[in-house]
């Protein structure tokens, strides 16, 4: 779903802007230009398609997936160590819909001012990607956004250990994306990640990043 309407970067083979110069204005265009592409949606299971889905309801969630206007970089957090579910796992800002959400883009911004202090009033809203479902039963909507003007995250005592940045270029390039997998509840399991320097990028929100970068170089 498209918030923010763009102009669509070129096509027919022709090379796009470095990220050097994706930002501000040409950083929305890039993105409105992705979100224009149709897809389905994705989910934990993609990797392991001899894994039956189980049939339960659903929660919903919602991510943020905000890049700043000045480079693009994307901003992800690490989880506390100390976090019931999912410690130290690196995640996109975002938690599941409480009732006082208007709806998951309410929630991905409500998350974001909790975990990393990001003003909502520096958010543009581009549009979003088609939910995720997860293994853990959440249909997770993925928001994408640019933050404009100066920023300094500030990470939520007790939940966020760490919040930093990934470069465009990386974010952007399905290459970047690999399978491995690990034993799991007595089966193997299939995953996507895309690690960067110390940072280790996997699971659901690599999966998400995926499907993004598959559509900015549509």
């Amino acid at each position: 779903m498209s918030l923010n309407a763009g102009t669509a970067p070129a096509k027919g083979g022709r090379s796009r802007a470095p990220s050097a110069l994706l930002s501000g204005d040409t950083l929305v265009d890039r993105l409105a230009a992705a979100l224009r592409t149709e897809t389905g949606p994705s989910s934990d299971f993609d990797a392991n398609p001899d894994v039956a889905i189980p049939d339960l309801p659903l929660r919903d969630a919602g991510v943020l997936a905000a890049f700043h206007e000045d480079d693009g970089r994307l901003y992800l957090t690490k989880r506390a160590a100390t976090m019931r579910h999912h410690p130290g796992q690196i995640a996109l800002p975002g938690g599941k819909l409480d009732p006082s959400d208007a709806d998951v883009i309410a929630a991905a911004l409500r998350e974001a001012r909790e975990e990393i202090a990001l003003n909502s009033a520096q958010v543009q809203l581009i549009g979003t990607l088609p939910p995720h479902r997860t293994v853990t039963q959440f249909r997770v909507t993925p928001v994408i956004a640019v933050i404009r003007g100066p920023f300094t995250p500030i990470a939520e005592p007790g939940e966020v250990a760490e919040v930093f940045t990934l470069p465009f270029d990386h974010i952007a390039n399905p290459a970047n994306y690999r399978l491995e997998g690990r034993m799991w509840r007595d089966s193997w399991r299939a995953y996507r990640v895309a690690p960067y320097g110390p940072y280790y990028l996997w699971g659901a929100t690599a999966r998400i990043l995926l499907g993004l970068a598959e559509r900015l170089s549509a």
